[in-house]
């Protein structure tokens, strides 16, 4: 238990609170546009393509080049939302680097105390 609490005391919490926003307010853009925007500005497009008599073909390559542009940001978009996540994610593994190191000593400094407590025993025991 006291572990995982000093692996929190780890994280830079300062750091991780501040980006929370940006995290947060572009993971909801995302999910906005993929949930709201969906395919139907395409589908409409492609629908019109196919046998509409009123819809100049410019108007459809317009249509659909816009829709293409909408989608490249999208992906962008969604590339800094994984980069960022990364970064975050670097720094907590970073954290939990560190506290294996410091684990690792604590468990050797309470093996030479225990040894060492054993001998003054032993040593204590021994004295007339």
């Amino acid at each position: 238990m006291a572990v995982w609490l000093t692996a929190l005391k780890l994280v830079p919490w300062g750091d991780v609170i501040e980006a929370t926003p940006q995290i947060v307010n572009a993971a909801k853009k995302l999910m906005g546009k993929t949930r709201g925007g969906g395919v139907e500005p395409a589908a409409g497009a492609l629908a019109d393509a196919g046998g509409a008599a009123g819809t100049p073909v410019e108007a459809q390559i317009q249509a659909l080049a816009q829709r293409v542009a909408q989608l490249e940001q999208e992906q962008r978009d969604s590339a800094a939302l994984i980069e960022s996540l990364a970064e975050q994610n670097a720094v907590v593994v970073r954290a939990v680097e560190a506290l294996r190191k410091r684990s690792q000593r604590l468990s050797v400094a309470v093996g030479v105390l225990g040894v060492a407590c054993a001998a003054l025993v032993v040593w204590g025991l021994r004295q007339p």
